[in-house]
């Protein structure tokens, strides 16, 4: 008779619970895309002003506000390339910002000058980026491939003429990390392989160039103190994981300087020393600290205790802080922090009005075990109405890289699934960056293969689940997760009852002959990671390719394809779909003619992303 009465309360605790959630608002494409994204945050030299670029235009234009009275002036009105600012001229006050055209990744430097935009880095095919400013701030550096297409050069550019001059020649296929506050010494960078890199210091007056890498492992520049005598920078010699690290210029004496058991990310000081940023990828999601350096006390920034706090800059003067944080449910917001007053400022309002974040879902972290018992760690997004009463379908969703990482934070397009009833397990599987470097390495030319099992296992948790349809469960992915999408479907053909493969590798030998120009200083360690495809490696690539088995696809297959991606070439897609029409199988499929890997324009996420929900309610619900 207990018993009985327990199954009584049970139901109807069920039923309540049923009844609560009923209240969760469903959210058009249209709705949920009303919210906006913004980047960037740059303090004028004076602090009396803020400037960011948002697409709440429909793309990216630059918006400035003044910090006094807080009033917002739009600065640029484009309505066909996005633009991105990159700060303030710290003597003229003028906006320095970035642009390609049509998504090729061919960015640009440009300057408002008298109100019109002025090119700095002319070239059809240049891709350039803001490096900086010279010490006495009348220059800046800009790094360029005009001179040559694998290499970037380092430059400096007359604020007032506007005149170039080559500072650094780049012949090997050199990263160039950052420059030191005197202008005296370049960083340097070469990658060997995903798990070595060689690091140097370049005195720019001397042409001497001295190796900081002084042993087999992982290396990353970080910054300069404010009189160069030290530099810091990251590596993961004998560890698991990146440790913050201290070099004296003067006599290479070396220190740690920070060291946990996550990856430091990236660190830095403010401009007069007064502050050190360190942030730590711990567990798919940074987490921020920032250090008085004369009482090395902790700031502990009042007003973000429910928001994950991603970054932060400094005013010139270390009073004013801009902070940039967010939670899974709501796109992230930039703000002002007055350091004396702890007064917080919000800048953005990137959330849409027409949206309750409470109808949206929060990130779960977990971990389950694969074929071989490895743990994999992952990020499950749950409709709030999912229940044993109340089970939905779900999608394993594939990061990019090879390489990548799922990170915990809003993206409208799993808010828009998971709205409309669709469970989302975002794995990171072997071979995934955030995790150490064992984890990392263990996809290396083993692609389509073990971190595929990965998947399969995660769709094998979700099947577990007591909220889950267990054969209604999709795979979904963009880049490199597009590559595991078409992989899934074509090699593990049962598994998943849909795909959506969004700019995905289907033919690894051609993308890796073809890879842009300007990836040259990363060809060796890519070519070593994923197989070289001008050698024996291409039996491999060739097997592993899912252009070449389309005739195992059984089940219904949706691809989404930028014509001016640069890195997934639109051939990619269009033979993919081709050749699995031909075998049969179903397949939807949407080209954007201007965007690149990548869909930047609102108009095209709206389209891109109604389709994919259109698709799975066909096809997987």
């Amino acid at each position: 008779m207990k018993n009985f009465f327990k199954l009584i309360l049970l139901y109807i605790l069920s039923i309540s619970c049923s009844g609560s959630q009923n209240n969760i608002k469903q959210y058009s494409i249209e709705t949920l895309m009303s919210n906006n994204r913004s980047s960037g945050g740059y303090f004028s030299k004076d602090a009396n002003k803020l400037i960011y670029s948002s697409d709440k235009s429909g793309i990216f234009n630059i918006y400035e506000v003044d910090l006094k009275t807080y009033e917002e002036t739009q600065i640029t009105d484009s309505e066909e390339e996005s633009f991105f600012v990159r700060g303030y001229s710290p003597i003229t006050g003028e906006v320095i910002y970035s642009a390609d055209i049509g998504g090729n990744e061919n960015s640009h430097i440009y300057i408002i000058r008298d109100g019109k935009s002025i090119d700095l880095t002319p070239g059809k095919n240049t891709k350039a980026s803001f490096f900086g400013w010279t010490n006495n701030e009348l220059e800046m550096y800009v790094i360029s491939n005009s001179r040559d297409s694998r290499f970037f050069d380092l430059y400096k550019i007359d604020v007032e003429t506007l005149s170039s001059e080559m500072v650094y020649k780049n012949d090997i296929g050199y990263n160039l990390n950052s420059i030191s506050n005197n202008d005296n010494y370049l960083v340097l960078s070469l990658n060997i392989s995903r798990s070595e890199q060689k690091l140097f210091l370049y005195n720019v007056k001397t042409k001497k160039q001295d190796e900081i890498s002084n042993q087999v492992a992982n290396f990353s520049g970080q910054n300069f103190d404010k009189n160069d005598e030290n530099f810091f920078y990251t590596t993961n010699y004998d560890s698991e994981f990146y440790y913050l690290m201290s070099y004296n210029l003067k006599n290479g004496e070396r220190n740690i300087i920070y060291e946990t058991d996550w990856d430091v990310a990236f660190s830095y000081l403010s401009k007069n020393d007064l502050y050190r940023v360190i942030v730590v990828n711990e567990d798919a999601q940074n987490k921020l600290t920032i250090t008085n350096m004369i009482d090395k006390s902790n700031l502990n920034l009042i007003g973000f205790e429910t928001m994950n706090i991603n970054s932060v800059g400094f005013s010139d003067d270390e009073k004013l802080l801009r902070v940039y944080a967010g939670s899974p449910n709501s796109p992230g917001d930039i703000y002002t922090y007055e350091l004396s007053t702890n007064k917080l400022n919000k800048i953005t309002t990137n959330l849409s009005s027409n949206v309750n974040p409470d109808d949206l879902v929060n990130a779960e972290l977990i971990r389950y075990k694969s074929f071989d018992g490895l743990e994999i760690p992952a990020i499950l997004y749950k409709p709030h109405k999912a229940n044993n009463l109340n089970k939905v379908p779900a999608l394993v969703w594939v990061h990019g890289g090879p390489g990548g990482q799922s990170r915990v934070g809003y993206r409208a397009l799993i808010q828009y699934l998971v709205n409309h009833g669709y469970a989302i397990l975002a794995v990171n599987n072997r071979g995934s960056s955030g995790y150490g470097k064992t984890f990392y390495a263990l996809d290396d030319q083993n692609h389509g293969e073990d971190d595929l099992q990965d998947c399969v296992w995660g769709k094998k948790w979700l099947q577990d689940q007591d909220y889950i349809i267990p054969d209604k469960i999709g795979i979904i992915g963009g880049s490199y997760g597009g590559f595991m999408t078409m992989a899934a479907m074509t090699f593990r053909p049962e598994e998943f009852k849909v795909g959506v493969n969004i700019y995905g590798v289907t033919n690894w030998i051609r993308t890796l002959r073809s890879i842009p120009a300007y990836w040259e200083s990363t060809r060796t360690s890519l070519y070593n990671e994923m197989g070289n495809p001008y050698t024996e490696d291409s039996l491999r690539l060739y097997n592993i390719s899912p252009l070449f088995h389309a005739k195992n696809i059984k089940n219904p297959v949706m691809v989404l394809q930028g014509a001016n991606d640069p890195r997934v070439l639109q051939i990619e897609s269009d033979e993919m779909v081709q050749e699995a029409r031909d075998a049969g199988a179903y397949v939807e499929y949407v080209l954007f003619e201007d965007a690149g890997h990548g869909f930047v324009k609102k108009e095209q996420q709206i389209e891109g992303n109604e389709k994919i929900l259109t698709f799975l309610e066909n096809y997987l619900k």
